[in-house]
C-alpha cells in the first residue's frame, strides 16, 4: 500500500483524498488543515488522521472536538509521498520540507512548471514520470487540453490549436470572488498562461491561448480549433472521443446545452460531488472539414485533475509502469465510466 498523505485538505485535497481512499494500492495517512472549519470536520468523519501547520493552534482545534494526530512535518515523515494540495503559489514553500526529509511530492497546477521541472498528464507522459521525486499536476484546463490535444494528434496530426477559454469566476463556495456583473479578460494579453503550459507537457504543438473570467460557479467552457495534418471527419472524432477513458461526448439525444444542465445531470447520475472527472465535449458542436477542426467542451475546474493526481502517484512509486493499467484502475475504483455511457 502506497502511503499518501495530503499538504492541504481543500477544494482539490478533499476530492484527491477520497480518490486515493478509493484505490487497492493507497492509503490515505493523514490530511493537512491550517484552521478548524467545515472541511476539518468532513476529514474527520471520512476518518482520515488531521495534521496541523502550526501546532500551536492544537488547542483551537481539539477545542471544538478535532484531534490532532501531529504537525504537517511529521504526517509527511510518515508517507511516502506528499499530494500538495495547498493554495497556488503557497506549495512552493513547502519544497524545502519535502526536500529535508526525502519524501517524494506532487503539486497542483497553480504552481510553476520550474518547481519541478516536469509537469504531469496521464494521457501523454506518464511513463517520463516514473521514479521521480517531485511532479507537477498541471490544471484543470491544461488537462483537458491535453488530453484531447494528443489524442488528434496522435491520429490525425495537429499543426496548430487555436483555443479560447470561458472561465468560472470562482468555485461554488468561494464567496468573496467575482466577478458578478463583468466579462473580465483575463489577462488582456494574448497568449494566455494555459498554452505554455500546453507545452510543458506537448513541447511540440502549436497553440495559442485566449482566457476570460465570466460571473459563473460551474464550469470552464472552452472553444477549439484545430488545424490537422490529415483530413479529419467529425466521426472520427467521436470515434477517437469514444475510445478515450477520460474524454465524454455529451451526446445530441441528452439535449443538455450549458454547464448547468451538465452539472444536474452528473448530480442525477450519483456522481460523488457531482464531479465531472472527464471533459465533456458536446457532440452537436463537433464541426470537422478537410483539416479544420472545431468543437466546445466543458471542464470541471474541481474534478479533471484528482484522477490525474491518483495515476501521478502511481508513476511517481513505480508501482505500475503502464499508464493504460494505471488508468483503468483509477476509474475503476471510482466507478468512473465516461459520461456517453451514461446516455
Amino acid at each position: 500500500m502506497i502511503k499518501v498523505a495530503i499538504n492541504g485538505y481543500g477544494t482539490i485535497g478533499k476530492r484527491v483524498a477520497d480518490a486515493v481512499a478509493a484505490q487497492k494500492d493507497m492509503k490515505v495517512i493523514g490530511v493537512s488543515k491550517t484552521r478548524p472549519n467545515a472541511e476539518a470536520f468532513v476529514a474527520k468523519q471520512r476518518g482520515y488522521p488531521l495534521y496541523i501547520a502550526d501546532i500551536s493552534k492544537k488547542a483551537a482545534f481539539e477545542k471544538v472536538g478535532l484531534t490532532v494526530a501531529g504537525s504537517v512535518e511529521e504526517m509527511c515523515k510518515a508517507a511516502d509521498i506528499v499530494v500538495d494540495a495547498t493554495p497556488g503559489n503557497v506549495g512552493a514553500t513547502n519544497k524545502p520540507l519535502y526536500e529535508k526529509i526525502g519524501v517524494k511530492a506532487l503539486w497542483q497546477g497553480g504552481e510553476e512548471h520550474e518547481l519541478t521541472g516536469f509537469s504531469f498528464n496521464s494521457s501523454c507522459n506518464y511513463k517520463d514520470a516514473i521514479g521521480r521525486q517531485f511532479v507537477r499536476v498541471v490544471s484543470c484546463n491544461t488537462t483537458g487540453l491535453c488530453r484531447i490535444i494528443h489524442e488528434v494528434d496522435k491520429e490525425f496530426g495537429v499543426t496548430h490549436v487555436h483555443a479560447i477559454m470561458v472561465r468560472r469566476g470562482s468555485d461554488p463556495g468561494e464567496i468573496k470572488k467575482g466577478p458578478i456583473d463583468a466579462i473580465v479578460l483575463d489577462p488582456v494579453t494574448v497568449p494566455s498562461h494555459h498554452g505554455p503550459d500546453v507545452l510543458s507537457v506537448l513541447p511540440h504543438i502549436s497553440i495559442t491561448t485566449m482566457a476570460m473570467i465570466v460571473p459563473t460557479t460551474m464550469m470552464h467552457m472552452h472553444a477549439i480549433q484545430m488545424t490537422t495534418k490529415k483530413t479529419v471527419s467529425k466521426e472520427q472524432v467521436i470515434e477517437l472521443i469514444n475510445k478515450h477513458p477520460r474524454l465524454g461526448l455529451i451526446k445530441k439525444s441528452a439535449g443538455l446545452k450549458s454547464t448547468a444542465e451538465l452539472k444536474e445531470f452528473a448530480m442525477d447520475l450519483g456522481r460523488q460531488r457531482s464531479d465531472l472527472w472527464e471533459n465533456c465535449i458536446f457532440e452537436e458542436s463537433i464541426y470537422a472539414n478537410k483539416n479544420e477542426l472545431c468543437f466546445f467542451q466543458a471542464i470541471h475546474q474541481e474534478a479533471d485533475v484528482v484522477v490525474e493526481n491518483v495515476d501521478a502517484i502511481r508513476a511517481v512509486m513505480g508501482m505500475e509502469k503502464d499508464a493504460a493499467k494505471s488508468i483503468a484502475a483509477t476509474n475503476a475504483a471510482l466507478n468512473f465510466k465516461t459520461i456517453q455511457n451514461n446516455h
